[in-house]
């Protein structure tokens, strides 16, 4: 599976099979999560066989099933928009383990913090954390807004890496759904931007990602 598939075929799952993650894959995130770190300065976290973070009132009444299994986004505060970078780095990780087998949910705040083993170091926080393992499902197709709600351009006479990323980024989870961004045209570049709200940082470095790997371009 390649990326762009991968785009395509990734959907939220909350449930999961009370199966580990395979030792070989769960080298392969390793090794993907520390070259995320050494390129972002983030410290994000590989948490695995750990049932407590779930094992809470909303994490029930969101429907999780045996979540035991958890990436951590980890910053320190004085990092530079931490919201959009966590947002950027962690789709990366995600869409690599859609292409491993494995389905995955972002996850804001149905989960303990207290009980995770998440390691925070002096001045780091914990901005969310993605859920994974083998799905029981694949999930479903999350319902897009008009194309022109999300979308300041001409797409007749776009160019056709345009059209390529905002096919993408309308693909991005974004939290409840809310897709509050607007991807502009300008010139020869694109520029994504946030309307502001809740997670609305975060969101913004998920579909900035998507965005850029199906496109080619960087995104102002």
């Amino acid at each position: 599976m390649t990326i762009l598939e991968a785009i395509d075929q990734r959907h939220s799952v909350r449930q999961y099979k009370d199966i580990p993650i395979a030792p070989e894959t769960a080298e392969k995130l390793r090794a993907l999560i520390s070259a995320c770190n050494e390129e972002s300065g983030l410290n994000f976290q590989l948490i695995t066989n750990e049932p407590q973070a779930f094992d809470v009132f909303l994490a029930h009444y969101g429907k999780f099933k045996n979540a035991v299994n958890y990436i951590a986004l980890v910053g320190n505060k004085t990092i530079a928009d931490l919201d959009e970078k966590c947002g950027y780095f962690g789709e990366r990780i995600v869409l690599e383990a859609q292409t491993m087998g494995l389905n995955t949910c972002w996850v804001a705040g149905t989960y303990s913090k207290k009980k995770s083993g998440i390691s925070l170091n002096a001045g780091e926080k914990i901005v969310c954390v993605i859920a994974i393992g083998y799905g029981e499902n694949s999930g479903v197709e999350h319902k897009s807004k008009p194309t022109e709600k999300l979308v300041r351009a001409d797409l007749n006479t776009a160019p056709d890496w345009f059209k390529a990323g905002v096919d993408a980024a309308l693909k991005a989870p974004t939290a409840l759904n809310q897709q509050k961004f607007v991807i502009t045209l300008e010139g020869d570049e694109a520029k994504i931007t946030t309307k502001g709200g809740a997670m609305t940082k975060l969101d913004l470095g998920i579909v900035k990602y998507n965005f850029e790997v199906a496109s080619g371009r960087t995104v102002n």
